[in-house]
């Protein structure tokens, strides 16, 4: 198998196809540059104009140019697009282009196909116990989760502007596949590649704590945390990963790690369930397990999807919810659906009909307001 170049840092390209090919060091910065930058994001040795004939020729002999081949795109009703991109061995992962009325675009790019976490509420979590019973189906290498993010720059940039944010949101747990995510990262915001500020690279985790503490001690990426839960009984219920690394773990982690690093501040994810997790008290726990960690609070809809167990929080609900955190000067954002009717929301990633992984044990207390309707 030919290897990728799209997996290689400028660093690696003159090492290994530069240098070991007998050909000069300034042949690897404008590979880069026609890879990465310039709005040319090379896709073959023909995209390769001002390079030595010869290095072309070598490139197009023992490199491949892209990781991933396009399958499909659906567009939502809000203009969200879904990419579905096929790989090397015929699995498929999913990409969302989220454009903004303010001009901001959004990628959000998988890390794995599938994902292993099996949070109650996430079809991509719940999707084929071939998961549950095989383990993940496997890690995306950097080289096919770079290739997204330009994928959707060459494919979209004229149609939904400039891509100016990456979240690392798709299908998977991204510091479960730490290793790829954070080589991926770099060539993001490198100032010769994609040129993305790290500021603008977000990568999420619903909470692996050894590799979250990897992650910030090594990368100046944002980090986003997938909270849901001010308790644990109701986290171990809906998100199993707080088994192994409870909210005691996770937060006091966040506090340790954080306190030296300036002006950073976590971003965590909270969805919205009726009955669930939305009542006063829910608001008031999260202001005492925030506190003292420099963040930010994005409260979203929960989006449903066939065989989901729960319900949305009513917009009026959230709005209090929301309040009540602003009040005690949390910063708090409501972050809207995008994308819902093409299943391309926070959530709804994968293939249709492909429900295995088991719903877990309702606690008592849950189980009447997940039978009535909202």
């Amino acid at each position: 198998m030919r290897p990728c170049l799209l997996v290689l840092t400028i660093g690696l390209l003159q090492q290994e196809w530069v240098g070991t090919h007998g050909y000069r060091p300034g042949q690897a910065l404008m590979l880069w540059k026609r890879l990465y930058g310039n709005n040319i994001w090379a896709h073959s040795s023909e995209d390769l104009e001002g390079l030595n004939k010869d290095f072309k020729n070598m490139l197009s002999e023992h490199a491949e140019f892209k990781a991933v081949s396009l399958k499909d795109i659906v567009t939502a009703s809000d203009g969200t697009k879904k990419i579905l991109f096929t790989l090397e061995d015929g699995l498929v992962v999913e990409t969302v282009v989220i454009p903004c009325p303010s001009g901001r675009t959004t990628v959000c790019v998988s890390s794995q196909v599938g994902c292993a976490m099996n949070c109650q509420f996430c079809y991509t979590g719940r999707q084929a116990i071939i998961f549950i019973k095989m383990g993940l189906r496997r890690n995306l290498t950097a080289a096919e989760i770079v290739e997204q993010a330009v994928f959707a720059r060459r494919l979209l940039t004229s149609e939904v502007g400039s891509i100016t944010n990456v979240v690392f949101m798709g299908m998977g747990e991204p510091l479960q596949n730490i290793e790829n995510v954070l080589q991926a990262a770099d060539i993001m915001v490198d100032e010769q590649g994609l040129q993305f500020s790290p500021r603008k690279v977000t990568v999420s985790t619903s909470g692996l704590v050894p590799q979250l503490k990897r992650f910030l001690r090594e990368s100046n990426c944002a980090l986003a945390v997938s909270l849901n839960a001010t308790t644990d009984e109701v986290r171990n219920w809906i998100m199993p990963i707080n088994r192994k690394y409870n909210l005691g773990l996770l937060l006091g982690t966040l506090r340790e790690e954080l306190s030296s690093k300036h002006k950073f501040k976590v971003l965590f994810e909270y969805v919205m369930l009726a009955g669930v997790n939305d009542s006063i008290d829910d608001a008031e726990r999260l202001i005492h397990l925030v506190q003292d960690i420099p963040c930010k609070i994005n409260l979203i809809t929960f989006n449903p999807h066939s065989g989901s167990q729960f319900k949305p929080t009513r917009d009026e609900k959230m709005i209090e919810f929301r309040n009540i955190l602003a009040k005690a000067g949390c910063t708090v954002l409501l972050r809207p659906s995008r994308g819902d009717d093409q299943m391309a929301a926070c959530g709804q990633l994968g293939k249709p009909g492909e429900l295995g992984a088991p719903l877990l044990r309702v606690p008592a207390q849950f189980q009447a307001a997940l039978e009535v309707s909202v």
